[in-house]
């Protein structure tokens, strides 16, 4: 089984910081994470806000992350000059305090990016506020607790961002050494020159001026990191800004050059020919009008980038895309292979199923015929739910009468009703009714996605009781539904290959004459569970049905679980849940809790499907949880 970290994910706050980062960057490619610090990496194409406000309450947490991605999107990527900070980076690895340098920049840069930020963008006022609130009284307590532990160097950068954001001049620190204060007397001079600064230039000058002086004075270097260099990957860029970097078109990578005879360059010619490099040379390569985008290859004196003047005799030219694939004609030879296509629809790749499965793969497996036991146990279970499918039924079957028969009344037209008087007291007389029409029962579809990870070992019994009433009820009111487990086989995950399971217990296209039940009983616990996916491939099956109401409910005992999996797990499986409503499919989650339900779990559950959840604290109330969340839906598609 795979272990990961606690960390939780606000869906609602990541999806504003994702929108946050395309509209402020001008890039729609450019991905928002949750990371160690608040960095921007053009290379790995994302930029960070520091999991540091995590723990926080969701006003701190909001206004730190998106303060972050402000600094990082229009601060560093389109004011920080990189050449400036690629050669401050080289100068301090050569220095006894290279993480102490680091964070120091980071702070003076942040400082006058700020200020550009509340100017250009004055709604990011409040951000900021908030931000340096929490910050000065963060600061007060790690400066304390590394007096205590004789962190000197720590206890010295608290002092610095505190002095630097002090409300009034010569903020005092009591507990702090005298050697402490005498060493902060001396940086003051340089320490206020900071809100001067108008290029990266004057900080990088200004932060190796201050580290020097400290370095001078034998620190050693800081133990804690409280800021991250904000430019990750800093060694690969070449233009002066990340924001020119974006936008850079490179050249060919090699400069070698290959000149052709000018008699030689418009010649047409109809066969096959080849792009050339070094692997494959063609000393005689001559010019056609077909024209290729190279990053790498041979400079030439051809001209390129021009237009060509068309001729009559020219062919009509189109850009084709095309893949290699067998004969459409059929070949009985290997029948084993044929009757696997439908059982196996590994053709569901992940990276159609959402960007975090790309390496998901999706396998089909069918129940067995139901053994003895099997029928035996779902006999039981049968007598055990019987009580409440009977009254479920009964009061479904109550209201379906009851819509059949009830008139509408107070119409235009229609049949004329006994109570006449309207007609001569009211100006527009409306004495006429109609009797519903026939209905048509139900007009909807059902699937019952059961979670079989691991975790499912101590619940999976009772939840099997409470899908059989689920299928029960169903099956006697004839709607259509399907019940499947699914997991990720944790055992044959491997690089690029993670196999993802879905077990068709009862399908669709049988629901409604074959008799299933038995087959519940197959439902155990296996792996992992890698929701998003699952969802996904679900609601592209329920896409192709024709009823108007669809439903997926999803059993499970929490949050995802799978390889690489973790923490972007519940965003993706929030997203598949949204994707899912958007084509209106109603999704719910059930919940099953094996006692009380912790507050991390309902705000897991709240972080996916929202409010549509339902959270169960002991499985064996099962029956009791379902029948009316079964009544409302089935109501809902009367």
């Amino acid at each position: 089984m795979y272990r990961f970290h606690e960390s939780k994910v606000d869906t609602r706050l990541f999806m504003q910081l994702q929108d946050l980062t395309t509209v402020l960057s001008g890039n729609a490619q450019l991905q928002f994470e949750n990371s160690y610090g608040s960095f921007v990496d053009i290379a790995d194409n994302k930029i960070t806000a520091s999991r540091f406000w995590d723990k926080l309450d969701i006003e701190t947490k909001t206004a730190g992350t998106k303060s972050d991605v402000l600094l990082r999107t229009v601060g560093t990527m389109m004011e920080t000059h990189i050449p400036t900070m690629q050669t401050f980076k080289e100068d301090v690895s050569e220095l006894m305090i290279p993480k102490f340098a680091n964070q120091i920049i980071t702070l003076l840069e942040d400082i006058r990016l700020e200020e550009i930020i509340r100017k250009n963008r004055p709604g990011s006022k409040q951000w900021f506020e908030k931000r340096h609130q929490f910050f000065q009284r963060y600061f007060q307590t790690q400066l304390q607790s590394n007096i205590t532990r004789s962190y000197a160097t720590d206890e010295l950068f608290c002092m610095i961002y505190l002095l630097i954001h002090a409300d009034g001049p010569d903020p005092s620190f009591p507990r702090v050494p005298q050697a402490q204060l005498d060493m902060l007397e001396k940086l003051k001079p340089y320490l206020y020159r900071v809100f001067e600064a108008k290029k990266t230039l004057d900080n990088t000058n200004l932060c190796l001026s201050i580290v020097r002086l400290i370095q001078a004075a034998d620190y050693k270097d800081s133990i804690h990191e409280y800021f991250v260099f904000p430019i990750g990957h800093i060694e690969v860029y070449e233009k002066n800004t990340l924001f020119d970097e974006l936008t850079r078109t490179d050249d060919v990578v090699n400069d070698d050059e290959q000149w052709l005879d000018e008699d030689d360059k418009n010649e047409y010619f109809d066969e096959t020919f080849s792009t050339w490099h070094r692997e494959n040379k063609n000393e005689n390569r001559k010019q056609n009008f077909l024209q290729f985008e190279l990053e790498q290859g041979t400079k030439t004196n051809m001209m390129g980038g021009g237009a060509r003047e068309t001729e009559d005799a020219d062919q009509a030219m189109a850009s084709v895309q095309g893949s290699s694939v067998q004969s459409k004609q059929q070949d009985y030879s290997d029948k084993e292979t044929l009757s696997k296509q439908e059982e196996q629809q590994s053709g569901s790749s992940g990276s159609e199923l959402g960007k975090e499965n790309e390496d998901a793969v999706m396998l089909i497996e069918k129940a067995d015929p139901p053994s003895l036991d099997h029928q035996e146990k779902y006999d039981q279970y049968l007598m055990e739910i019987d009580p409440y499918k009977r009254k479920l039924a009964k009061t479904i079957q109550l209201t379906l009468e009851h819509k059949r028969n009830f008139p509408r009344t107070e119409l235009l037209f229609g049949r004329l009703s006994k109570k006449l008087l309207p007609i001569i007291v009211d100006e527009s007389p409306r004495v006429f009714y109609k009797k519903e029409q026939e209905s048509k029962e139900f007009d909807a579809v059902f699937t019952l996605l059961i979670d079989c990870s691991a975790s499912m070992v101590n619940k999976m019994e009772e939840t099997k009781r409470g899908v059989v009433l689920f299928h029960e009820v169903l099956k006697e009111l004839r709607i259509p539904h399907e019940i499947i487990g699914f997991w990720e086989d944790a055992n044959e995950v491997k690089a690029n290959y993670q196999p993802n399971y879905l077990q068709y217990i009862h399908e669709l296209k049988d629901s409604l004459y074959e008799n299933n039940g038995a087959k519940i009983m197959q439902l155990e616990p296996k792996e992992d569970n890698r929701d998003g996916f699952s969802i996904r491939y679900i609601t592209k099956q329920l896409m192709k049905r024709n009823e108007k109401n669809k439903f997926l409910l999803v059993f499970s005992d929490g949050e995802p679980a799978a390889s690489g999996y973790d923490q972007n797990g519940i965003l993706d499986t929030h997203q598949a849940v949204t994707e899912a409503r958007k084509h209106h499919i109603d999704v719910i989650g059930m919940f099953l809790a094996n006692g009380e339900i912790q507050e991390k779990n309902d705000t897991t559950m709240k972080n996916i499907y929202g409010k549509e959840r339902i959270m169960i604290p002991h499985v064996e109330e099962l029956p009791e949880h379902f029948t009316p969340l079964l009544k409302r839906l089935l109501l809902k598609a009367m």
